[in-house]
């Protein structure tokens, strides 16, 4: 094949079975992570009900729950690793279905130390979902789609935890109040683990690494492309020094630290929202419903960015994240000025969502693909959600001490600061990760140039 046949292959129209194999890995993969979110997310909204059936402090049912999301900040790392070698297929299939069988140990468990030692394992493996899903559907769709594409298929996990908020909330609110809350809470996890084991094959059945694994042409082109920000190899497999290598890049530890923030604000509301609005008032069924605002908006969010990144922004990933973060500190002044009681606090944080839940999908998505090609988009998502992943830990403890039950109103008024403070801070990372991406982007823009005038 020659130079300019290869240039042309993202130009070619795609046969039917291209065509054919592609719906079925992004439909699998966006059901297998919405599935990883109904055996993750089944227990922030358990919460209270935990702390009072099996009398554990809210303080310590933060410990829980940080436990979970140290080790999959841990596993972030591993399997960014795992998954450039061995590739997204084992990572998928394996971390679902063992978190699976800890969700089933989940639903049977009464005491503290059960749920804390199995939080732990589940967060190792629920790490392996993201890095798996990026990495499967990269090798699958073209920079000039990548953002529509990817904006609505992105939102697999806020559609997950709408599930999970619907299904589980349902679960446990009606069997709390017909059997007991340690019923509710067994039925909500062993529910949602039902669903998930339906995703689990969806999975076996129709994801694929690439299409040369079906024996079919690739759709993507690996060697050529102008939108790179680190140079790295496209070779199938990587050594750990490549793959060191390409971790110590400054451009992947910035973009971590952008991501940091993002993670801060969007694992706070997922976690601690429906215990905002349980505190003020509603009861543990309603609150999970209106929680759900935040996400339904998320999904808004994120189809509008993937729109923008292809039609407004033309692949620029990282402008379109820096104007999103503006209207998040816009958004959460909204909620300070206008969240004055539980419903309408919940509409509020819809706005947050909407703007929060852009970045959020673009970072380690379409960014992650860009910024050092198809073949390392698992290691990128990988090693940017593994930085990132330390703000969920950090925001559980700190929200879990400023909470306090005696006085709601001046807790929420707390964290919102501290969420407009960690705003701000996104928008200035945003900035050096513009300015960095920009001047890789105009160096390689250049050298076709460069070379031509060598010749």
């Amino acid at each position: 094949m020659s130079a300019q046949d290869f240039v042309s292959i993202e130009d070619r129209a795609l046969s039917r079975e291209q065509r054919v194999w592609r719906w079925k890995v992004l439909i699998s993969t966006y059901c297998g992570y919405a599935g990883f979110y109904l055996v993750r997310k089944v227990y922030p909204i358990c919460k209270t009900t935990i702390a009072k059936e099996y009398g554990i402090e809210l303080k310590d049912i933060a410990h829980i729950w940080s436990a979970f999301l140290f080790a999959y900040m841990l596993g972030q790392f591993i399997n960014s690793f795992i998954g450039r070698k061995w590739g997204p297929r084992v990572l998928l299939l394996g971390g679902l279905g063992v978190s699976m069988a800890i969700n089933i140990v989940f639903g049977f468990a009464n005491s503290y130390w059960t749920f804390l030692a199995f939080m732990f394992f589940n967060g190792l493996v629920q790490a392996a979902g993201w890095p798996a899903t990026v990495g499967s559907v990269a090798e699958w769709l073209r920079k000039k789609e990548r953002g529509e594409v990817m904006g609505i298929w992105s939102t697999s996990y806020t559609v997950g935890d709408i599930v999970v908020k619907g299904l589980g909330g349902f679960l446990l609110a009606h069997f709390s109040a017909k059997l007991g809350g340690h019923y509710g809470v067994r039925y909500a996890f062993l529910g949602c683990t039902v669903l998930a084991f339906a995703a689990w094959w969806i999975l076996f059945l129709w994801q694929r690494n690439r299409p040369e694994d079906v024996g079919l042409e690739p759709i993507v082109d690996h060697a050529h492309s102008n939108e790179r920000a680190i140079d790295a190899s496209s070779a199938e497999r990587l050594t750990f020094v490549q793959y060191l290598k390409l971790a110590l890049n400054p451009v992947v530890p910035i973009m971590g630290c952008c991501y940091f923030c993002i993670k801060f604000l969007r694992y706070a509301l997922d976690s601690w929202l429906p215990t905002f609005l349980n505190l003020q008032g509603m009861d543990v069924g309603r609150a999970a419903y209106y929680s759900s605002i935040f996400n339904w908006a998320g999904v808004a969010g994120m189809i509008a960015a993937g729109f923008m990144l292809d039609r407004i922004f033309r692949g620029k990933w990282e402008r379109l994240c820096l104007v999103m973060g503006i209207g998040i500190v816009a958004s959460y002044i909204t909620v300070m000025v206008l969240g004055g009681n539980p419903v309408a606090l919940a509409v509020c944080y819809g706005l947050v969502g909407f703007m929060v839940y852009g970045p959020d999908s673009i970072l380690v998505a379409a960014g992650a693909i860009s910024v050092a090609g198809q073949r390392n988009a698992v290691a990128i998502a990988g090693l940017v959600n593994g930085i990132a992943s330390i703000g969920p830990v950090v925001q559980e403890e700190v929200i879990g001490r400023i909470i306090d039950k005696e006085n709601p109103v001046r807790s929420v008024s707390n964290c919102n600061h501290l969420f407009l403070g960690m705003s701000v801070a996104f928008i200035v990372l945003m900035l050096i990760v513009s300015w960095r991406v920009s001047i890789a982007r105009n160096r390689l823009e250049n050298q076709p140039a460069e070379k031509a005038a060598t010749a």
